[in-house]
């Protein structure tokens, strides 16, 4: 799933110890940016390509475009086989049997057959038919998966099944990233997959990351603009959900690559999501349930999980702003 939040490449004072050493390349189907301080730039070059082949592996075990990644080879077993999964896919796909429990069923990764069909019909420019996405919903809900704990193992009880991890597993591969430079020492670093970013300690000598997060425009659907506001965060992670670039258009209606796995169709509602957690893969889940959810409830889950959330969402023309009550400590403070 794409997202829509951008760190400002701000030159920052450095120490004559830490350099500041950046590293992109496009990873998960985006571009993936590493960030962090070192004194040794040939030490940095080596750290940067480690964490590339570690965000390689993840995208090994989870990808949904690879029928040969470790999660695609698993949908192509026969139904009600048992079959042996790494640790890391048995252990995300219980966080997300978690999420999708405490999300009101909201974040599904079962929702693949449902993603697979929407992601044809933008290419196609078509609109699915009733038939299409009534056949895919038959397809899709974690309670077809079956979960052996002591063995971990996996079993699909229903033919045709996919997953999708699109809504956690970039998350979770940035805060990876952050987890395993913090084993080799380096605290001052941000990870950012493509919008879905995780950080660890703030540059030498500023408060925190500055992040910017965008909203829709005013008098002009379909338009974002970077807010007025920017984040400042350190030792979190922030996600954000919107329908910015991937959506579809059907009798005058605008339909979300964001499905809600409870109708088969994509989200309707004009609104882009910008959650604030703990860690990446969480700050990821979040962000995709709270775009599905009545406002209320997504408010309520945010506090539920100790998130900080904001919505901008847009009610006949008008942006509305709705979010916890935590979401403004983390506002940039302006100079004096």
């Amino acid at each position: 799933m794409l997202r829509w939040i951008f760190v400002l490449l701000i030159p920052f004072s450095l120490s004559a110890q830490l350099k500041r050493f950046q590293f992109s390349e496009k990873k998960m189907g985006s571009p993936f940016t590493i960030i962090f301080y070192h004194g040794d730039s040939t030490h940095a070059s080596q750290l940067a390509f480690e964490c590339f082949l570690l965000v390689d592996s993840i995208n090994a075990i989870f990808s949904d475009y690879l029928l040969s990644s470790e999660a695609g080879r698993l949908t192509q077993q026969q139904i009600n086989q048992e079959q042996s999964v790494s640790n890391e896919l048995f252990d995300l796909i219980r966080r997300s049997g978690e999420a999708w429990r405490k999300s009101g069923k909201t974040f599904d990764i079962t929702v693949g057959a449902l993603s697979s069909l929407w992601r044809k019909a933008r290419v196609e420019q078509r609109f699915p038919s009733k038939k299409e996405v009534r056949n895919a919903r038959k397809i899709t809900g974690f309670k077809k998966l079956i979960l052996d704990e002591k063995n971990k193992t996996v079993s699909l009880k229903i033919e045709g099944m996919r997953l999708d991890f699109g809504g956690i597993a970039k998350g979770y591969a940035t805060q990876r990233v952050i987890d395993y430079l913090k084993s080799k020492n380096i605290t001052h670093a941000l990870a950012d997959g493509g919008g879905d970013i995780s950080m660890s300690d703030a540059p030498p000598g500023k408060n925190g990351w500055t992040i910017a997060i965008n909203s829709p425009k005013e008098n002009d659907p379909g338009s974002y603009q970077d807010w007025d506001k920017k984040l400042e965060l350190t030792n979190s992670s922030v996600a954000t959900s919107g329908d910015l670039y991937q959506f579809i258009y059907h009798n005058g209606k605008k339909y979300s690559h964001i499905i809600n796995p409870r109708t088969g169709y994509g989200v309707t509602s004009q609104r882009n999501v910008t959650v604030i957690a703990k860690d990446g893969a969480a700050a990821d889940w979040l962000a995709t349930a709270c775009s599905i959810l009545p406002l209320k409830k997504a408010i309520k889950l945010a506090k539920k999980e100790n998130a900080a959330l904001f919505i901008a969402n847009q009610e006949e023309e008008k942006i509305i702003i709705h979010k916890t009550e935590n979401f403004d400590r983390y506002f940039q403070k302006k100079e004096p």
